[in-house]
């Protein structure tokens, strides 16, 4: 199982089509007029964006938004056989809203107003553009209500077949979140849930904000992340901004081995370090942008995931480093004071 496309629900799509295309360098694919609503669909790599907007108040996307701000909607997932996940899924008591036995797809109520689209593809291999800055998604996070994660974590392992991976307690002085991150035992999907531990949690502040559970951020991978930052800035992109006690504080790390070059390179970008010193020296490289809606719902995240050899296997790194997940909550939690929602 792997992610298929990402369908964003927005107030005009073909401003979002352009942003994507000037600042993140993906190029348009198509674009439809359907009833009431419009869509556009961009893409980098093997990453693939659905865009729409409504034109009339019948639109189911005028709908949406008159319940919650601009975001994700739709997680569509690739499947072998749809026959198959289709009954998993209602085996679990999960719900089917449509089925569409010509287009080979269907759709399933996720978590809160999520959905997820299951698409049948034969060979889930996924054509990567490597010219492309970005070349594939990496994860997708979801935020649900305090009290919830147990059950979303259940229903995601039994609808889909996720698995439990890592888990976190991130907590700073002000507040705190749980996280379990799920992944598919037969792809390349990680899925992030985190719920809020605290009344003060930006967790909790995404579900005021977005009126429900929701997507808070999407990882978008990068094999050159230090170049890509750079370029993404030139184009106007705006990222959470890290403080120099951090890269300080880096070097004091056991295993650290950067270079001086690359340790300014990184610093100069803001971007968060992590290793692995007992499995690999490969690093994990993240990189937070500001939120792109007008609200602080949704966010994405530039990720490198360093590649290593073993013998004649190479290799990449994997997880996700707990401290880049303190310095992304504690970065988050700087922009929460800023804008008052934090004490």
């Amino acid at each position: 199982m792997n992610i298929d496309h990402v369908h964003f629900y927005v107030e005009d799509a073909p401003f979002w089509r352009d942003w994507f295309i000037q600042v993140l360098g993906f190029q348009s694919v198509s674009r439809q007029t359907q009833h009431h609503t419009h869509r556009e669909v961009v893409k980098s790599g093997a990453v693939y964006f659905w865009l729409s907007s409504a034109l009339t108040e019948q639109s189911p996307v005028a709908d949406y938004l008159q319940q919650h701000p601009p975001g994700i909607v739709d997680v569509a997932f690739q499947v072998r056989d749809l026959a198959t996940a289709i009954a998993r899924a209602l085996n679990a008591n999960a719900t089917l809203i449509n089925f569409s036995d010509q287009g080979g797809s269907c759709q399933i109520s996720g978590w809160g107003n999520l959905r997820h689209t299951l698409v049948e593809v034969p060979s889930m291999v996924a054509a990567i553009d490597e010219k492309s800055a970005i070349v594939e998604i990496d994860h997708i996070v979801l935020n649900v209500a305090k009290g919830e994660l147990k059950q979303a974590i259940a229903f995601y392992e039994q609808v889909f077949g996720f698995q439990r991976q890592q888990s976190f307690a991130i907590r700073t002085d002000r507040s705190a979140l749980c996280s379990q991150v799920l992944t598919h035992p037969h792809g390349t999907i990680k899925l992030p849930i985190n719920e809020p531990a605290t009344e003060g949690s930006q967790i909790q502040e995404f579900l005021d904000l977005n009126r429900g559970a929701g997507i808070q951020h999407l990882a978008l991978r990068t094999e050159g992340i230090v170049e890509a930052i750079a370029h993404f800035r030139q184009q106007g992109l705006s990222f959470l901004q890290v403080p120099l006690s951090y890269y300080e504080q880096l070097r004091q790390r056991d295993g650290f081995q950067l270079t001086e070059a690359e340790w300014s390179a990184i610093a100069s970008q803001e971007i968060l370090v992590d290793w692995q010193t007992d499995q690999s020296p490969a690093l994990l490289l993240q990189a937070f942008t500001q939120p792109i809606f007008s609200q602080p719902t949704f966010f994405f995240e530039l990720i490198e995931r360093q590649r290593y050899w073993i013998g004649a296997t190479e290799k990449i790194a994997q997880g996700f480093g707990e401290a880049n997940f303190q310095a992304l909550f504690e970065a988050i939690e700087r922009e929460q004071i800023k804008r008052g929602s934090l004490g």
